[in-house]
């Protein structure tokens, strides 16, 4: 039988995740015993290859539900259902997908952050399902560009979240020097290793040549924990006692107001604030931690090639 679409797999994998928490592997298997999937559609692949085309609507079902918190993920590779999930199954509707899940605040803006930007600044509503006669191939592909990477980024302050202190710590350094800060992987570390120094946890060089000094704060705080105004002037007046000029406080978490404000009240200090979507945003950036799965050219007319042609 053909594989159903992502959206289709929506209602049976949240009433599946009713029933118990589970191991996404466990859940994938489940999902293709419900569906008698045979061994070849079982192992039938992506496009791109690398997955199974059943994992990757079943992790694409997954990912818009969690979105619109109806399921969660307390830690990696396993999902469970919310209260939220569980009301709407009381309501027992006859199918779940992106139109349905619109209702919810959280979905909404998840979709948002997937469209794409038009000339004049502003972000058109997300559609859903792509409709060719509305939309160019190529605007199709820069929209689903843009939910994958917006998956990406959750995938990924989710891993940051999981992993340990010391590995925090060298993920900030192999971003700093992946933007060019730091001079080399033994500088950067050797001057990162010293937490706790007077409420700065690190110094790395700005340039190659180490002309100038960035001090650092790291804050690893998951996502409804925001950092105040307190810890932002704490900061500043550790840099202050140092005689520092720049700061950057980098945290997975986010800033309350009165901290932004502090910060960029901070006087003649040049301090820098990183959130978890910034964060999150410069490692795809800069290529640290993710990798690219597929390569997509898109060729037009060569112009050039056919203008002898067009003065004959």
């Amino acid at each position: 039988m053909p594989i159903p679409t992502y959206d289709a797999l929506m209602l049976p994998v949240l009433r599946l995740c009713a029933d118990k928490t589970w191991v996404m592997r466990d859940l994938i298997a489940r999902v293709a015993d419900d569906l008698h999937l045979t061994e070849a559609e079982r192992a039938e692949q992506v496009p791109s290859g690398g997955e199974s085309l059943i994992t990757s609507r079943v992790h694409w079902a997954k990912t818009y539900l969690k979105q619109a918190k109806l399921l969660e993920q307390p830690k990696r590779g396993i999902v469970t259902i919310t209260e939220r999930g569980r009301s709407i199954l009381q309501r027992n509707p006859s199918k779940i997908d992106n139109t349905f899940l619109s209702q919810f605040s959280e979905f909404t803006t998840f979709l948002h952050k997937s469209a794409p930007r038009t000339g004049g600044g502003t972000k058109p509503a997300f559609v859903p399902e792509i409709e060719p006669t509305t939309t160019t191939p190529e605007e199709q592909i820069t929209i689903a560009s843009a939910a994958l990477t917006e998956a990406l980024r959750d995938a990924l302050l989710a891993r940051v979240l999981e992993a340990s202190p010391a590995f925090f710590e060298k993920l900030i350094i192999d971003l700093l020097l992946a933007m060019g800060y730091g001079g080399s992987q033994a500088d950067a570390a050797d001057q990162l290793g010293r937490t706790g120094d007077g409420g700065v946890d690190g110094v790395i060089r700005e340039d190659q040549l180490g002309l100038d000094r960035v001090y650092l704060q790291a804050k690893r705080y998951q996502p409804g924990n925001i950092v105040g105004s307190e810890m932002v002037q704490a900061f500043i007046g550790a840099l202050v006692g140092k005689g520092a000029q720049k700061g950057v406080l980098i945290t997975t978490s986010t800033f309350s107001k009165p901290a932004l404000n502090a910060a960029s009240q901070s006087g003649g200090l040049r301090l820098v604030l990183i959130g978890g979507e910034e964060l999150t945003r410069l490692m795809i950036r800069f290529n640290v931690g993710v990798r690219v799965a597929r390569t997509v050219d898109i060729k037009r007319i060569d112009l050039d090639y056919f203008g002898d042609e067009e003065t004959e």
